[in-house]
């Protein structure tokens, strides 16, 4: 693979520089991190808490089935530089295909679980994935059907693995997982420059596609030490339900916890009543994240004071906050903190436990260490102190670019800072709080949703559709869900929403896209240019679906 495939952006030297100076970039590749923490911490615990695939095991028995994975990977011809991608539940196999591409000096692709076929094999088409790792077949799931389709077409791809099938039920070409693994260890150091990309992460967007967003091992290391030394869980082990597959399940599950020596527990379905009772037997706390952990754990009916103790602690970020949720937190004796960012930049700003209350619970923070961050008017002018303004940001943790240079050309400018499209007011003492959002996305449970994604294909399968805007509705539970305002042909009658979700899904679009709200429109409010107005859509729907 050509090291300059994509072309990333570099912030100036003089930044560069004082992050180097100041210890927040440390030259270490991801590889020699994960080699480390594995070899200074052996009898550590990693446990799956899976009903479907659970695994329990020392850090010294899950670094030997890394270094095997890692052998049979590099038996296939996978080396420094090529991307490997995983599709996988929290299984214990997410992580092994994780580690033993990252020691292998391979680009680590990590795809949530539950996205469909259309938005993997585009990830794997865009980013030249070498091998991929796929599971068979998880609940309602089963992989294997769309493996021949997603697979197609793409000659970067060399080795397929597929995780607990036998062969007999694989596609032509494809292996088991269990015949990757079987393989002779393999530990290597090789060569690998920190400024290089170490992880590509896809995530939605305002574009129809996923976004490829490309960290660098600078880029993760920083990151890894600033949300690390948060502490938002209080120094409990924690319990992990976001998907390895999205960046912040890697990162608070598979590198955080593993380069401080502490325990990994990891959930593979998010049921709260049994969240509970794995968080009572091992002295878990749980619930950091977006707001729908926490509030599916408060409002659990088997709930007790012990599992208040275990949840004394806890972070929230990923989607916006609403004070009502820190309000009722902290209420049931939870300190709450606050923290703001994106897969593009995770770590902005954040708040501590020992900061005052009006600052954890109503606030997203001030900059972390190294983060610098300005808000600008629409002319690009700074907003004077309280006043809202787009918010730019920069910093050791920040991402080196997209798969798509067009992209990265328009997120960054000159002195590498980053335009975040989210709007926020900074008040007197450094803290800001996020207003709104520029981007066109929809929050649902931290996952961000793509608006332009889910209003094309639902054109595509709607032929009395002629026109539609999708839009975030408010929900209590989940933060926002998917909201869809149709335009039909004159005296063509509304689908409901079940028909509709049953043809987005068979067009190939993630379950966790589907709209859960549908309504039909006469007209929608329009600029005076023709285009929607979804600002005032949004605004309607939230005063329509207010709790």
């Amino acid at each position: 693979m050509p090291e300059d495939r994509w072309q990333t952006r570099f912030a100036p030297d003089a930044l560069t520089d004082g992050w180097r100076r100041a210890g927040l970039w440390d030259g270490e590749t991801l590889g020699t991190k994960i080699d480390r923490a594995f070899r200074d911490h052996p009898d550590q615990m990693f446990r799956v808490h899976s009903l479907e695939r659970p695994w329990e095991g020392s850090f010294a028995e899950l670094w030997a089935r890394t270094l095997a994975v890692a052998g049979g990977l590099a038996a296939r011809g996978i080396g420094p530089g090529d991307a490997v991608a995983f599709q996988l539940p929290n299984w214990a196999e997410a992580a092994v295909t994780f580690y033993a591409a990252s020691v292998l000096g391979a680009v680590v692709v990590p795809i949530v679980h539950f996205y469909g076929p259309k938005e993997v094999s585009y990830i794997l088409r865009r980013t030249e994935v070498a091998a991929f790792v796929s599971a068979g077949a998880f609940g309602r799931r089963n992989y294997l059907d769309d493996l021949p389709g997603v697979c197609a077409g793409i000659p970067s791809l060399r080795v397929v693995a597929v995780v607990g099938t036998d062969a007999a039920s694989l596609p032509a070409g494809a292996i088991t997982f269990d015949t990757l693994e079987d393989a002779l260890p393999r530990r290597v150091h090789p060569t690998v420059d920190p400024d290089a990309p170490a992880v590509v992460a896809y995530t939605s967007g305002t574009t129809a596609e996923p976004k490829g967003v490309i960290h660098s091992h600078n880029t993760l290391g920083a990151e890894v030490r600033q949300l690390g030394a948060m502490q938002a869980g209080g120094g409990l082990p924690a319990l992990t339900g976001t998907p390895l597959g999205h960046f912040m399940g890697m990162l608070s599950a598979l590198l955080i916890p593993l380069t401080r020596g502490e325990q990994i527990n990891v959930i593979d379905v998010w049921d709260p009543g049994r969240v509970l009772q794995v968080m009572a037997k091992y002295g878990l706390s749980a619930g950091s994240g977006a707001t729908y952990f926490l509030t599916s754990l408060l409002d659990h009916p088997e709930l007790t004071d012990e599992h208040r103790r275990l949840l004394r602690y806890v972070g929230l970020g990923g989607a916006a906050v609403p004070p009502a949720v820190t309000e009722k937190a902290t209420a049931a004796g939870v300190s709450v903190v606050r923290m703001y960012g994106s897969t593009e930049h995770p770590s902005i700003t954040g708040s501590r436990h020992a900061d005052e209350r009006r600052a954890r619970l109503h606030t997203d923070g001030r900059p972390l260490a190294g983060v610098q961050i300005r808000l600008l008017d629409e002319d690009g002018q700074p907003v004077a102190q309280g006043q809202p303004g787009e918010i730019w940001s920069r910093g050791p943790d920040c991402f080196i670019g997209y798969t798509d240079p067009a992209l990265t050309a328009a997120a960054f400018d000159a002195e590498g800072w980053y335009r975040t499209e989210d709007l926020g007011v900074l008040d007197g003492a450094g803290f800001l709080t996020i207003t709104d959002r520029k981007k066109d996305i929809i929050i649902r449970g931290g996952e961000n949703v793509s608006a332009a994604e889910v209003e094309e294909l639902l054109l595509s399968v709607l032929p009395d559709l002629l026109e539609v805007a999708v839009i975030a509705v408010p929900d209590p539970r989940l933060g926002e869900k998917v909201g869809a305002l149709l335009r039909l042909a004159p005296g063509r009658a509304e689908p409901t929403v079940e028909s509709v979700r049953r043809l987005l899904l068979e067009a190939g679009l993630g379950r966790q896209k589907l709209p859960e709200y549908l309504e039909a429109v006469e007209d929608f409010p329009r600029t005076s240019t023709g285009k929607i107005m979804k600002a005032e859509l949004r605004r309607q729907a939230a005063a329509r679906h207010a709790p």
